[in-house]
């Protein structure tokens, strides 16, 4: 099947009362000023009703109101589309060819609102979230129950959130290709590609297991020590591997390869409480650990602080609704 192509048409928005629309006709720039829709419905209205009294309440304005509107979109066409008489009013002739494409336009208007309306629907019912391990392990359950809460306490029936827990390469990917409707991702810096805003800070801090020779040591790491130091990692595509690895780089070193890669910062976690190699990982994983003595700390001579974000496709804000709230209750918890 051949697609046919149709002549472009760009419209510019014009007065409040109405949009201006730029056709190209065999190359030829033709401008042409098109009246608002209620001011069409209005003229409908008349045709109908044979009064432009009676169609000006049916819009739920005064008659003199209709009389201006009316008046104003045939100052905006240059024809008269109104015949006003002692018994009423009719349409002239160009009114009649008005009124048969206006009623066109504003059936599919209706629909177009309708479809908007079950877009908005959807949205609002269901959000698609891709999460970082780390911002999924510890901080994103808390926001969707708040968000939860506050929409019920609204009278609001509670999103349904689907949640993918990955590394932040794949979540910035699955925002950028729509998979994803709004994500969640930690660094040091705002990944490209996809808008962003900080919700939060967060600090990586070296865990091992009490009594290790590591537990015991009374002063910092250097630097050119903790590359060199035999770790449980994430894998490749994590930011809290890229945080460490960028801390390193800036001294101009390059980690010695993990003994061994996972995919989560729980099971990481896990690695270490069972005796295995010492691992970065955040705080706010590890502080009851920490507190109970079940994990000791190794100080380092790193920065390891970094920012939690959220990510998204699209204008300067998330989607309104419950991308925007979530964004929002997020900010606001810290």
């Amino acid at each position: 099947m051949v697609k046919r192509r149709t002549p472009r048409a760009s419209r510019r928005p014009g007065p409040a009362s109405s949009g201006r629309v730029t056709v190209h006709p065999q190359g030829r720039l033709v401008t042409v000023a098109l009246p608002d829709l209620d001011a069409l419905a209005l003229l409908v209205g008349v045709a109908r009703t044979g009064s432009i009294g009676a169609a000006a309440r049916a819009a739920g304005v005064s008659q003199q109101a209709g009389s201006e509107r009316i008046r104003a979109v045939e100052a905006q066409v240059g024809l008269q589309l109104v015949r006003r008489g002692a018994r009423g009013s009719e349409l002239t002739s160009a009114g009649v060819v008005v009124v048969e494409s206006a009623a066109r336009l504003l059936d599919v208007a209706a629909e177009l609102e309708h479809a908007l309306g079950g877009l908005r629907t959807d949205r609002d019912r269901d959000l698609a979230v891709w999460s970082s391990m780390t911002v999924a392990e510890t901080v994103l359950p808390g926001w969707l129950v708040r968000l939860g809460q506050r929409q019920a306490a609204e009278g609001r029936t509670p999103t349904t959130v689907s949640l993918t827990a990955t590394n932040t390469h794949q979540v910035v990917t699955a925002v950028q290709d729509g998979r994803a409707d709004l994500g969640f991702v930690e660094g040091l810096r705002a990944p490209p590609g996809v808008r962003s805003r900080g919700l939060t800070t967060d600090e990586l801090v070296l865990v091992t297991a009490p009594g290790s020779a590591l537990a015991r040591r009374r002063t910092p790491l250097t630097p050119a020590e903790v590359a060199a130091l035999p770790t449980v990692a994430r894998e490749r595509g994590s930011g809290t591997r890229e945080v460490v690895e960028q801390a390193l780089a800036a001294h101009g070193l390059v980690a010695a390869p993990p003994v061994a890669e996972l995919t989560t910062a729980t099971a990481v976690r896990q690695a270490v409480l069972a005796g295995g190699a010492p691992a970065f990982v955040s705080r706010r994983l590890v502080a009851r650990e920490l507190e109970a003595r079940a994990l000791a700390e190794v100080r380092t001579g790193l920065s390891l602080t970094r920012t939690f974000r959220a990510v998204w496709s699209g204008g300067r804000e998330p989607a309104a609704g419950p991308a925007r709230d979530l964004v929002a209750l997020a900010r606001a918890a810290g």
